[in-house]
């Protein structure tokens, strides 16, 4: 098998993981009132080109999603505008209660400098290695392509795949007799 056919062979394996955020806590930190995360996040407003996620006091955004089950994440699409869009993004998998004043604390799991293509909605194949129990995502908006104060997220999509787990409730303790 050549290396594009198990490139392809992976593609075909991810999923959306839309389905498996816990909406419940999804947090989004520096974000225009009027331009949330759910416009870029939620299914039928991502795709909707007029609605973004915008930046609101300066241009770094900080937005926690955490998932209802352990999953693996592939690769990300974070589209955006060429002048507006985000530009350096960094990862970081299962890092709870993140601010501003502690993001560069933590080494990220992957740092993604996001070029023209990657802002028209080509994926992000991530360092899959370090994506492999993920519980929660921190994705770190560090700046945008023009340096502007506004940075705008028109989508954010995850790619990926769940962990099959054991579900330990469905266990029954087998006693001796």
């Amino acid at each position: 098998m050549s290396a594009a056919e198990s490139a392809a062979a992976i593609q075909r394996s991810q999923v959306d993981l839309l389905d498996f955020i816990d909406w419940s806590g999804v947090e989004c930190l520096n974000h225009s009132s009027s331009h949330s995360l759910s416009n870029a996040l939620k299914q039928g407003y991502r795709e909707d080109e007029g609605l973004n996620l915008e930046s609101d006091a300066d241009e770094q955004l900080l937005i926690y999603i955490p998932f209802t089950q352990v999953i693996k994440l592939h690769s990300v699409v974070i589209k955006g505008s060429e002048e507006e869009g985000p530009k350096t993004v960094k990862l970081f998998t299962n890092k709870e209660h993140m601010g501003f004043s502690n993001v560069n604390d933590f080494p990220p799991s992957d740092t993604a400098v996001l070029s023209p293509d990657n802002l028209k909605g080509k994926p992000v194949v991530l360092k899959y290695v370090k994506f492999q129990n993920v519980r929660s995502l921190t994705i770190f908006i560090e700046d945008n392509q023009s340096d502007s104060e506004i940075t705008k997220v028109q989508k954010i999509a995850l790619y990926g795949s769940t962990v099959e787990t054991t579900d330990m409730k469905g266990l029954k303790k087998i006693e001796e007799h």
